[in-house]
């Protein structure tokens, strides 16, 4: 029994959240920060012949105004990923190119918004307007090349070819497929369409920069990434690394659009050029319309099987819509085989996928990177492929799943080390009821209830790549301080790190101290992303912590004056094992360690995994439907979740019903979409559809945990596994209630509705 780890312990901050106290990026500006906004433009693909500031720099508060004139051409990355980073460097600050309608045209600096926003209109620029690529199934090959330039990045292969408006390519290919294929007893092939998402977090992008006494840049700034934004930062502004100081204090959630660095650039340019400290917090429009979502993605599947459900053989081919630039676009697209084909262990398969350039707003990170958009197009043909042999679809997954020890094929960071997907499956087919619903009941003459299901894996960080770091202080009075580098966004993994830390040092919580993150004094971690912090951060934790107990022991014994395997710690008092009424407290050492010739003591573990062992997740959806008028309504919605050794339930459970509400949103509601001129429809919550309480039931979320050897307390990760089962889910349960499958997202009344139809 553990008495700090797998217990409720509330969040560290919540009081001070819950009471308005939480100190966010906007709330450390000072008042005399200039404003910063930047002019976008009006044209999907454009080259900007002429460009008149004077008007606007005349105008009495005005700071500065940039353009592309003024700013070093050097290429980089907006991508938070590990160097080298496999993104195109595709970038300039500002270029005479201008990619899709939003991309930055200047920057103008202020001492009030309303002047800055006089200062704007008075801007005058002509453009050379070009013919843009909108469609991403026509942009391989277009006549319109949209990265054109001389200087375009990668620091490896990936399959590109800017010239094709070809960001990467690749093929992964096992067994011989045709002929698997052919032996076949049934074969389904369908295409799947997914759409651009918003990542939809309540804090907007916001950073505010200053030179401090020494004339180094700091910013501060709400990213998931500090470490990588300062790597990037220093190289767009041509400065030395160590002349940039990143500062993360609270977010106010991200979801993977704050690994992508909006918002630091341009007050950081600003400062640099006018020594002043700036601000820069984007409009809600602006997250819309100038930032980053999930990639939109045709995804095909040809699935084979046997008469008896067996699946043989699985061909997946992908083209993803980058948009204007490549952050994170070869990584996202390759999840999307990677998490899915591995979970039905065929015989043979292909995984194939292409990545291409558009004139639309340019893709990023979100929750579930590319598995989100795979799961529901792999999913969706295994259900499909049930129903065609007449198998319950529950039933034909636990005939394929791989068992403990089982290799994944596609998925090439290690064996399946700890698995209860079985057991997740069985709990949640119970709790949705799903015996007594499938497929579906009729509820009145026009309303019909359906249940559908899928399964799905994720990683636990990258495998070989990551690397993360975490150092405990111990203090004069017997406390400790933790510090580490990664971002908590509000998931509370300050709060599961210091329950590590508890557990490891056998003291209570109220003990550990977590500092933020300030890449001058934090140990380095690669960020918050790729459900690495629990797994890959909190072994790093463990190691440190079991380091510092080996030092207490040591510097105890030398004031008992015994060798260190003579004395036992229990978190207060260290003591002779064979005279337990003989010893130290911990707060008498502490104190000792930094008086005369003590040694005060810190200790610092990194941590990298060779493996990424995968948390697995059933998902059960129960829908209704009008069949008057095609509306969906989730009445119901099962998640039951192998995530290894659940750290804090409670977290872990509000984390799982989140993602489950924006697994049901992307699955209902969200669609980014384009006018014929590349300007996007939907740029607000009034447009921009995201499931409010009102629209989702209360989400039941259960546990069936596994003991992952290599992670901290037998734990894996479990922030992105929770997005992947909703869309194959719900899409299930509403063809099961209609008959009528929906094959592109979002799955609206009117796709439904004229299915329905269509039928008749």
């Amino acid at each position: 029994m553990m008495n700090v780890v797998n217990q409720r312990v509330p969040k560290l901050d919540a009081m001070a959240l819950v009471t308005g106290k939480g100190v966010y990026t906007e709330d450390c500006m000072p008042p005399n920060c200039l404003v910063v906004k930047v002019l976008r433009s009006p044209y999907p693909f454009a080259r900007i012949v002429s460009i008149n500031c004077e008007a606007a720099r005349r105008l009495e508060g005005i700071a500065c105004v940039l353009t592309h004139e003024d700013v070093p051409k050097i290429r980089y990355t907006m991508a938070g990923q590990s160097y080298p980073e496999p993104s195109a460097y595709d970038r300039y600050i500002l270029e005479e190119l201008v990619r899709y309608v939003g991309d930055p045209v200047a920057i103008v600096a202020g001492e009030e918004e309303r002047t800055v926003d006089k200062a704007l209109r008075l801007i005058k620029v002509q453009y050379e307007r070009l013919e843009p690529v909108l469609d991403f199934e026509q942009a391989l090959d277009h006549p319109s090349v949209i990265h054109p330039e001389a200087d375009y990045f990668n620091h490896f292969p990936v399959g590109q070819d800017p010239k094709r408006n070809l960001v990467s390519s690749h093929c992964d290919q096992r067994g011989d497929l045709q002929a698997v294929f052919a032996a076949c007893d049934v074969v389904q092939e369908e295409i799947y369409y997914t759409k651009a998402v918003a990542q939809a977090m309540m804090e907007t992008f916001r950073t505010y920069t200053y030179l401090d006494h020494a004339q180094r840049l700091n910013v501060v700034s709400s990213t998931q990434i500090p470490f990588h934004c300062r790597r990037q930062l220093a190289r767009a502004l041509g400065i030395p690394k160590n002349r940039v100081r990143v500062i993360k204090p609270r977010i106010g959630g991200g979801f993977g659009a704050k690994q992508t660095m909006c918002s630091e650039f341009f007050p950081a340019l600003v400062t640099m050029k006018t020594g002043k400290p700036c601000r820069m917090i984007f409009t809600r429009e602006e997250c819309f319309t100038g930032s980053n979502s999930r990639h939109q993605m045709r995804l095909r599947v040809k699935v084979g099987a046997t008469n008896d459900g067996i699946v043989q053989a699985i061909d997946l081919e992908v083209l993803s819509n980058a948009g204007a630039y490549a952050e994170h676009a070869s990584t996202t697209v390759g999840l999307t085989g990677t998490k899915t084909i591995a979970l039905y262990t065929p015989q043979a398969y292909r995984f194939q996928t292409q990545v291409v350039y558009t004139n639309t707003m340019g893709g990023g990170a979100f929750r579930g990177f590319g598995a989100t958009q795979g799961c529901f197009a792999v999913e969706s043909a295994i259900n499909q492929l049930a129903e065609r042999i007449g198998l319950d679809p529950v039933e034909l997954r636990l005939r394929n799943i791989p068992k403990l020890g089982d290799p994944l094929p596609s998925y090439l960071d290690g064996p399946l080390s700890s698995t209860e997907l079985e057991a997740c499956i069985q709990r949640g087919r119970e709790l949705i009821g799903w015996e007594r619903k499938f497929p579906a009941v009729q509820v009145d003459a026009h309303t019909m209830r359906g249940v559908g299901m899928a399964i799905t894996m994720q990683g636990s960080g990258i495998a070989g790549i990551d690397t993360c770091s975490a150092c405990i202080r111990l203090n004069d009075s017997g406390f400790y301080t933790l510090l580490i580098g990664a971002s908590d966004m509000g998931t509370g993994c300050d709060t599961i790190l210091a329950q590590m830390a508890a557990e490891t040092l056998h003291c209570p919580i109220e003990r550990i101290t977590v500092d933020g993150v300030d890449t001058d004094h934090s140990p380095y971690d690669k960020g918050s992303y790729a459900s690495s912090t629990t797994y890959v951060t909190g072994m790093a934790v463990v190691k440190a912590c079991t380091e510092m107990i080996g030092r207490i022991k040591l510097e105890a014994a030398k004031r008992l004056e015994v060798a260190p395997s003579q004395v036992s710690f229990d978190g207060d008092r260290i003591c002779l094992k064979m005279k337990p009424d003989q010893g130290i407290t911990l707060e008498q050492l502490a104190q000792q360690l930094v008086v005369g010739d003590g040694n005060w003591l810190q200790c610092t573990a990194t941590h990298s995994s060779s493996v990424s062992p995968p948390p697995l997740m059933a998902g059960f959806a129960e829908v209704e439907v009008d069949t008057e008028t095609g509306a969906v309504r989730v009445v119901d919605y099962v998640g039951v979740i192998d995530c290894g050794t659940v750290i804090n339930p409670n977290l872990a459970t509000v984390q799982a019903q989140g993602g489950i509400v924006q697994g049901i949103g992307m699955a209902l509601y969200e669609d980014i979409s384009y006018h014929s001129t590349g300007k996007m429809r939907n740029h607000s919550f009034m447009q921009y559809k995201i499931p409010s309480r009102l629209d989702v039931p209360d989400i039941r979320v259960a546990f069936q945990s596994s003991y992952e050897p290599s992670g901290p307390y037998g734990a894996k990760s479990i922030g992105e596994v929770v997005i992947n089962t909703p869309a194959p889910a719900v899409a299930a349960a509403v063809a099961n209630a209609t008959g009528v499958r929906v094959r592109t997202l979002p799955i609206t009344s009117e796709k439904v509705l004229m299915g329905i139809l269509g039928q008749k």
